[in-house]
């Protein structure tokens, strides 16, 4: 019935802890947030709940322990880690627990909370009623949220620990080894919520501070300037309030950014100045900064220009674009007209005008063009453009000759011939916009056949185009005709592209009428005969 008892207690008391607890966070929540410097040490003092989670000899389950006390020294290395030394002392009339226990704590540290983590190993004493007391080994897991008032003083709103321990009651009070409970293992937890009292400082808090810039730093009497502040070291989960002044213009503050107007203010340096304020901050939450700035008055300075040719060289009758940089060191609207040139005719549109140059003779055109501004200042530039002669224009030239000297068959290309052909080949492939014209003649003493020279130059033209040259030829760049030269050869003539073939005394060759020779044509008839011809039985 007493350990009935005891237990209800603890209940009783654990759920007055976790409602203590919860009306303490939402304290906490309705105050305003302390961004707490990470002390040096701290050391922590309270109420601790205890539940052993065993069973010992004569007594078996072990109840929970409501009366207690927790106490804690940590020393930090950083924001974050340090040392721990924990002890704690829990009453009851059953058990008394005492811990003394070291390890390292991890602490996480936000603005209006601190959460921690620790682990920690070292002596778990038990002093059962029953039986005597025993030193154990004991381990502790665990953490809890901690909720900073002032930099020197917080609130633990709770600890939560498990805690584990082995003891040994063997020979105790006759307790036998055998017996189930003479070596418990305890698996225990522990509530605590207390105070926390802050030592030293890791760090000395860091002013609020400000920046301040403008853009652009220098501007025309009448032209904006653009300010900016940039606020540091302020908490950074509250609203800020600026203020913004200026020695001269007129500004219009929005938060972190202001405009300045500056119609009808006097050249000179002028200041403008930022005041960042954290209306909730008790001290150290207001920073000042300030940026100057220039206001000119508007110059007077005529434009400036250059020109340019493209191209700067022509042939007569090519034309060539004329583009002006027209520019005011006073940044007033400006403007390209009053197009003139000593030769040629010249047009102009905005900054970009065109010469004309058919007709002009050869030598140097100067071009030029005038630029105004809007207060009417002005200033001149030229370019020059260079008309040069054209070049004579491209003939046709003689490449080889090819000589017939078979008397058998005075139209057949021979293997001579055909190496110059070869030639006569490679130079139309290196100059695709060519022409060939090829030239056939005959000799006075040559009576038949009658178009031996069309044969000839037909001949030549079927080597070329019909795939026994090294480089076939396309049929439609040769031109075929027959001349009145009085010898045994065909001449191969190139015609460049834009060249024309002005041999005189030369006749184009119908090949419509005129075919190539084949080299061997009696012999190719009779096989044709052989193979018509039906075999004997």
């Amino acid at each position: 019935m007493s350990l009935r008892r005891h237990r209800l207690q603890g209940g009783v008391l654990f759920a007055s802890l976790l409602l203590a607890t919860a009306v303490l966070i939402l304290a906490a929540s309705s105050v305003a947030q302390l961004e707490q410097n990470a002390p040096r040490a701290d050391a922590f003092v309270g109420y601790s709940w205890y539940h052993p989670g065993g069973s010992i000899p004569f007594t078996g389950q072990l109840p929970s322990i409501p009366k207690g006390w927790g106490g804690a020294f940590t020393y930090y290395f950083d924001r974050h880690f340090g040392l721990t030394l924990d002890a704690g002392g829990h009453y009851h009339d059953v058990a008394d627990a005492h811990t003394f226990m070291v390890g390292p704590t991890a602490m996480f540290r936000t603005p209006g909370m601190n959460f921690f983590l620790h682990t920690m190993v070292g002596l778990h004493r038990l002093s059962p009623a029953a039986l005597g007391s025993d030193n154990g080994v004991g381990a502790t897991l665990g953490g809890g949220l901690d909720i900073p008032v002032t930099q020197r003083f917080s609130v633990r709103a709770f600890e939560a620990d498990y805690i584990w321990a082995h003891h040994n009651f063997v020979n105790q009070n006759g307790v036998s080894f055998l017996d189930a409970h003479a070596r418990p293992n305890l698996n225990g937890a522990q509530l605590r919520a207390g105070l926390v009292f802050n030592f030293g400082e890791l760090e000395k808090p860091v002013s609020p501070s400000a920046t301040c810039a403008v853009q652009p730093s220098e501007v025309m009497v009448g032209e904006p300037v653009a300010a900016t502040v940039t606020p540091s070291n302020f908490h950074k989960d509250r609203a800020l309030t600026y203020n913004w002044t200026s020695t001269g213009g007129k500004v219009t503050p929005k938060d972190t950014t202001a405009t300045i107007d500056t119609t009808g203010v006097a050249g000179g340096s002028y200041t403008v100045t930022a005041r960042v304020t954290d209306p909730k901050a008790k001290k150290m939450g207001e920073a000042t900064c300030s940026a100057n700035f220039t206001v000119k008055e508007p110059p007077k300075n005529p434009p400036t220009m250059t020109c340019s040719a493209n191209p700067a060289t022509v042939q007569a009758g090519t034309p060539s674009t004329i583009t002006c940089d027209c520019k005011s060191p006073d940044n007033v609207p400006v403007s390209v007209a009053e197009w003139n040139a000593s030769a040629g005719k010249v047009t102009g549109s905005g900054n970009t005008g065109t010469l004309d140059t058919t007709g002009a003779a050869a030598g140097p055109i100067t071009v030029s063009a005038k630029c105004t501004d809007n207060r009417g200042l002005s200033t001149d530039a030229n370019a020059t453009v260079t008309v040069e002669q054209p070049p004579p224009p491209p003939t046709a030239s003689k490449l080889n000759s090819c000589d017939f000297p078979n008397k058998v068959k005075p139209w057949r290309v021979d293997n001579t011939c055909k190496a110059i052909l070869d030639d006569v080949a490679l130079r139309l492939q290196n100059a695709p916009d060519a022409k060939l014209v090829i030239v056939g003649n005959q000799a006075p003493n040559e009576k038949k056949p009658k178009n031996l020279a069309a044969e000839r130059a037909v001949d030549s033209k079927a080597y070329l185009s019909g795939g026994e040259a090294k480089q076939a030829i396309d049929p439609s760049r040769i031109e075929t005709r027959t001349g009145s030269g009085g010898t045994t050869t065909a001449d191969y003539w190139l015609v460049p592209a834009g060249a024309n073939f002005t041999e005189s005394g030369t006749q184009p060759v119908d090949e419509n009428k005129v075919k190539a020779i084949p080299d061997h044509p009696a012999r190719r008839g009779a096989a044709k005969k052989k193979a018509a011809k039906p075999a004997t039985p």
